[in-house]
């Protein structure tokens, strides 16, 4: 169960993004210390991220940083990966205190049975090509050939071959990630809310069922995340001026309709 107020980013794609978004989210995680009590990064926190046994990623420093403070000052973490940080492990989990976890994640937060999934393979047809990739990049022998590596040349060709996936936007704005979602939705009428990322596009809409699917979109567009707690959950705009952000939409628990802001 993660604690309420908690918070969800996904898709900042640090190391790869423009150096103003990697200072927007430092701020906005330093600007969490006390006032969140959970943090969800639903993959894609760094453009590329790879453990080897004494090396990590140079630009991902100060951002590590910033999530061990936060997590020592006592705000529960929870990184989904995504497809392009998904080769961590120990490093994130015993060095830095972060519960890094691959695949699906079910479970409750502040009281919403909810489903985390990052979203790279879900849609049935447009990802077929895609998921037999991932499971020659994700083998455990691709993973330690690559690890021989030089760390300088091993960033280079994964931060090249990664481009395409950063910067497209699938086509449908999003749609057929929305539609696995009503589908999860419409299969587990026990879900209150599912959240997805990796489409890049923000969304917050209550399912015929009632449940509800969000995504927080992606920072390298403008800075959006999610706050749930027991009565609702709310997409927001972060900005310097204010620690809550500017509320962009909100669906409360057990109203039907949502609760629009202008």
């Amino acid at each position: 169960m993660l604690r309420a107020p908690s918070y969800l980013i996904s898709d900042t794609h640090l190391g790869a993004a423009p150096r103003d978004v990697e200072h927007q989210v430092l701020r906005f995680l330093r600007g969490l210390r006390g006032n969140a009590r959970s943090l969800v990064i639903n993959g894609d926190l760094f453009d590329f991220w790879f453990e080897w046994k004494t090396v990590v990623p140079r630009r991902s420093v100060r951002t590590l940083a910033a999530l061990a403070d936060l997590r020592e000052s006592g705000t529960e973490i929870l990184w989904i990966a995504g497809n392009h940080d998904c080769w961590g492990g120990e490093i994130l989990r015993d060095d830095f205190g972060l519960d890094y976890h691959v695949g699906p994640w079910r479970g409750t937060i502040a009281g919403w049975e909810t489903l985390i999934e990052h979203g790279d393979g879900l849609r049935e047809v447009e990802d077929r090509k895609y998921r037999r990739l991932r499971s020659v990049i994700r083998h455990p022998l691709a993973i330690r050939a690559f690890r021989w590596l030089h760390p300088d040349l091993g960033t280079k060709l994964a931060s090249g071959s990664s481009e395409a996936s950063r910067t497209h936007r699938p086509r449908g704005n999003g749609q057929g990630l929305r539609a696995v979602a009503m589908g999860a939705i419409a299969a587990a009428p026990s879900l209150d809310l599912v959240l997805y990322g990796h489409s890049h596009v923000p969304a917050l809409e209550r399912a015929a069922g009632g449940g509800v699917y969000a995504n927080a979109g992606t920072w390298l567009e403008q800075p959006t995340y999610l706050r749930v707690d027991e009565r609702s959950i709310e997409l927001l705009r972060w900005n310097d001026a204010s620690a809550e952000g500017v509320r962009l939409d909100a669906l409360d628990r057990r109203a039907k309709e949502a609760l629009r802001h202008p």
